[in-house]
């Protein structure tokens, strides 16, 4: 028999703790993470400059975080 624990973060990323960075829903008892329309909107911008150009080590590294 295989016993399934909860993953354990070993730390969060930088952009996480920002007051409404993310919002937690519950959809159909299972709890959902939504990042804020300011949050959506960086992580899009970094995805299309990414696509057209080359991101900053700096760049790449929020990106990961927010993955």
């Amino acid at each position: 028999m295989t016993i399934n624990l909860p993953m354990k973060l070993s730390h969060l990323p930088n952009s996480l703790p920002l007051d409404g960075a993310v919002r937690i829903e519950l959809v159909e008892g299972v709890p959902i993470f939504r990042a804020s329309s300011l949050v959506q909107g960086r992580i899009e911008a970094l995805l299309i400059k990414q696509k057209e150009s080359t991101l900053t080590s700096e760049e790449e590294k929020e990106l990961d975080e927010y993955e």
